[in-house]
């Protein structure tokens, strides 16, 4: 059967995507679906962008766009550097990149362009790197900012978890909209977890790759889940993201 299998943020690290995927033993069959920032943490930013772009020739791939893959996309388009987004990553991706040729560095672009900032299969399951505010869906927001930046979201289902549970209260209103919502963005670090997490509907898949966790990757009907080594060991001598955004 076919699966369809979810991946949290990467940020760089492509040996660690490539151990996940051996791992759940991905064939052609499979659909990959990609949470978003693939770049700005470990050195190989570039090789993911490219790796994602070979992946797309072979298989059923949908590639979500996430904060750090926008400021990457700005400045491949300008030029121009963002002081917050080099701060934050940008530095290690930029280094990436001087690997690559101007025509490389285009097809790299286009591909950023094409991404989806968020994927609706046909049981209503959100695929959405970050969250959303808006009482009727990511299609209502007024800007893509919410889409790419929002934690409010994962923080209402942590924080009603427990208390829908042992009441009659309804599910807040925004989680009532899909079946189940995928998110990345917010590493599960900053509750103790180094696994995928379950609150209300809604499966954080970003286990903070980019610092002190693993990569994350997710049957999305089984809910068996895959994980690569600790990230940073995959990469000695380099230290990753040593800021959260």
């Amino acid at each position: 059967m076919k699966r369809i299998l979810v991946i949290g943020d990467i940020h760089g690290g492509l040996i660690a995507l490539k151990q996940v995927l051996d791992k759940a033993s991905v064939t052609t069959n499979d659909r990959l679906i990609f949470l978003g920032d693939y770049v700005d943490g470990w050195s190989d930013a570039a090789e993911v962008v490219e790796y994602a772009m070979q992946l797309e020739q072979q298989q059923d791939c949908i590639f979500i766009k996430g904060n750090h893959d926008l400021w990457c996309e700005e400045w491949l388009q300008t030029n121009n550097i963002d002081t917050t987004w080099y701060e934050h990553g940008g530095a290690e991706t930029i280094k990436s990149y001087e690997k690559l040729n101007a025509e490389s560095k285009n097809r790299h672009l286009l591909f950023f362009k094409k991404m989806k900032y968020f994927f609706i299969d046909d049981k209503n399951r959100l695929f959405i790197h970050a969250g959303f505010q808006s009482a009727l869906g990511p299609q209502k927001e007024f800007s893509y900012d919410e889409i790419l930046w929002d934690r409010s979201l994962w923080q209402t289902a942590l924080i009603t978890d427990k208390k829908l549970k042992s009441s009659s209260l309804l599910l807040p209103k925004r989680l009532e909209l899909f079946t189940e919502i995928y998110i990345g963005h917010t590493p599960t670090l900053y509750v103790g977890s180094t696994e995928p997490m379950h609150a209300q509907n809604v499966w954080n898949i970003d286990t903070g790759a980019a610092f002190t966790g693993p990569l994350s990757m997710m049957d999305v009907d089984t809910k068996q889940f895959w994980q690569s080594d600790i990230v940073k060991n995959l990469y000695p001598g380099e230290v990753g993201r040593n800021k959260h955004f």
